[in-house]
């Protein structure tokens, strides 16, 4: 089954819950990501005597905050209901051909399902907000800081890619091995189990090293960024007719694109992951809708 069809699958009974919570989520991002705006103008106003700017930033920030603290409730009723739905019907239609320890196994992967599409995926387009909402009022700041963000991301998308397609496999060979433990545990054979927990341990190492080079890789990026972008804007501005406000504005939506492309291999990680979540499920195609 493809991406596309289990999301027809889990979105089909539930397509007006999840576009309530989008809906809110991206409310919740578009004041997030006007906050830096308004700080900046708010900076600004009071260095003339005004409170305007403070009144306004005041404002979007308590409706960012009513907005996130709905959209958090909502989500738990939403994605609990899901997760009961995919397993409920799973087991109506695999539970009697499926092993135990298989079952049990994908009952798991049903739970990392669900917790994609209501951590994950929130994570992931609040980079891509950061990351295309950053670059769009940095336009307007300093036109320079932009190009130097833009740059970037070349590489960083292409070593991303093969991070991904690396971790993908590995994540295959875990979850292999992880489908055969209440078999093997069930086996009270202590050197089966000994080499089960063996084999998931050297996967997990596997996992844990390929993010660790990738952390150091994206940290050497952010430092180039965010070097290059200060050394620039400072240049450019020589420190004349530059207000507080504005060098708020710019410095925070540099810290805003650096977040977003931070997760860019957390992003392509848990898609590769999801893949191979969406293998192992195999809900047939006929129960769609």
């Amino acid at each position: 089954m493809s991406v596309v069809h289990l999301a027809k699958y889990v979105l089909g009974p539930h397509k007006r819950r999840l576009a309530v919570t989008y809906t809110l989520f991206s409310l919740e991002m578009f004041g997030s990501l006007l906050r830096p705006y308004f700080l900046g103008e708010a900076v600004n106003d009071l260095q003339e005597g005004s409170f305007s700017g403070l009144i306004l930033l005041l404002s979007v920030h308590a409706a960012w905050m009513i907005i996130g603290t709905v959209r958090q409730m909502y989500d738990t009723r939403t994605y609990t209901e899901i997760y009961k739905d995919i397993v409920l019907r799973f087991m109506r239609t695999h539970g009697s051909s499926k092993e135990l320890s298989v079952l049990s196994a994908r009952s798991t992967l049903a739970r990392e399902f669900t917790e994609f599409l209501e951590f994950d995926i929130v994570y992931i387009v609040e980079a891509g907000y950061n990351i295309l909402g950053s670059l769009f009022m940095l336009y307007f700041y300093e036109p320079g800081v932009l190009m130097i963000c833009a740059a970037v991301l070349v590489p960083v998308l292409f070593i991303s890619r093969r991070y991904g397609s690396k971790m993908g496999r590995i994540t295959r060979h875990r979850n292999d091995e992880l489908e055969k433990q209440v078999d093997v545990i069930s086996s009270r054979d202590e050197k089966q189990i000994e080499e089960h927990y063996s084999k998931l341990r050297s996967w997990q190492i596997r996992l844990s090293d390929m993010q660790a080079w990738n952390f150091g890789f994206m940290e050497v990026t952010v430092m180039i960024v965010l070097g290059a972008s200060l050394v620039l804007s400072n240049q450019q501005t020589g420190g004349e007719g530059l207000w507080a406000g504005d060098i708020v504005g710019i410095y925070s939506y540099i810290l805003k694109f650096l977040s977003g492309l931070d997760t860019i291999p957390y992003a392509v990680e848990k898609t590769a992951t999801l893949r191979d979540i969406v293998r192992r499920l195999d809900v047939e195609i006929e129960q769609v809708g």
